[in-house]
């Protein structure tokens, strides 16, 4: 399974690091990514996301219809 975020879609980001020197090496930023259990209340089901720990605070927020209507997902592509 790759490091994404089943809702936005976030991925590993690649980047410099940089020493006190000044000097840049290569590396790459990894998304928090937190497996969680939703329940469906419109389908009377639970799904399991693996989303990024930024989106499950937004998701206990604005929940997650608003959420997939959001950022284009379709919930019945999501298993249980």
């Amino acid at each position: 399974m790759s490091r994404r975020c089943q809702i936005s879609g976030k991925q590993t980001a690649s980047g410099n690091s940089i020493s006190h020197s000044h000097r840049k090496t290569r590396r790459k930023f990894r998304v928090n990514l937190v497996s969680k259990k939703v329940f469906l209340p419109d389908e009377n089901r639970w799904v399991r996301l693996r989303i990024s720990a930024r989106m499950l605070r937004t998701l206990n927020k604005r929940g997650v219809k608003s959420l997939m209507k959001q950022y284009g997902q379709d919930l019945s592509q999501l298993s249980a």
